[in-house]
C-alpha cells in the first residue's frame, strides 16, 4: 500500500528547483504532487512521480542528494472538513503523522492526501476499515 516518495535535498539558491524539474522532464518523469519544506540554507523537495525508480536514478546521476520514502495515499472528500474524519481514524489507531500534503484527485469531489506516518500498515488498515479508499501505488502514480 505504500507509495514511494522521492525526496531531494536542495540548496536554497536560485535555479535549483528549476534544475530538478528540467532534469525530470528530460527523462520523461511526470510530477504528480510536490511539497517543499525549507530553511534559510536548504530545502527538501518531496515528489510523487509517475516512475519513482526512474526519477531516483536520474536525480542521483544528475548530482542531487536524493532518497526514497514510503508514504500513504488516502482519498478524502474534497469538501470543507473532508480531511477531519481521516485524521480522527489515525488518532484513534494511535498513528503518529510526521507530515502530509495533498492534491486534487482525478475523481470528482475527491482529494488525495499523502501521509508520512510512523506505521504505514496500521494506518492503511485503520483507514480501510473506516471506509476510506487507500489506493495502490500504481493508481497514485498514474493520477
Amino acid at each position: 500500500m505504500a507509495v514511494k516518495q522521492i525526496s531531494v535535498f536542495l540548496e536554497n539558491k536560485s535555479g535549483r528547483l528549476a534544475a530538478v524539474t528540467k532534469l525530470l522532464g528530460e527523462k520523461q518523469v511526470n510530477i504528480r504532487a510536490l511539497s517543499i519544506a525549507d530553511t534559510s540554507d536548504f530545502g527538501i523537495l518531496r515528489l510523487i512521480v509517475n516512475d519513482p525508480d526512474k526519477a531516483h536514478k536520474a536525480l542521483k546521476e544528475g548530482g542531487f542528494t536524493v532518497s526514497a520514502t514510503d508514504v500513504l495515499a488516502v482519498a478524502v472528500p474534497d469538501t470543507p472538513g473532508g480531511l477531519a474524519p481521516a485524521l480522527a481514524v489515525l488518532e484513534d489507531a494511535g498513528v503518529n503523522i510526521e507530515y502530509l500534503y495533498a492534491f486534487v484527485a482525478q475523481r470528482a469531489g475527491m482529494a488525495m492526501v499523502l501521509f508520512k506516518v510512523n506505521d504505514t500498515e496500521r494506518a492503511a488498515a485503520a483507514l480501510t476499515k473506516a471506509g476510506f479508499s487507500v489506493p495502490k501505488p500504481e493508481e497514485v502514480y498514474s493520477v
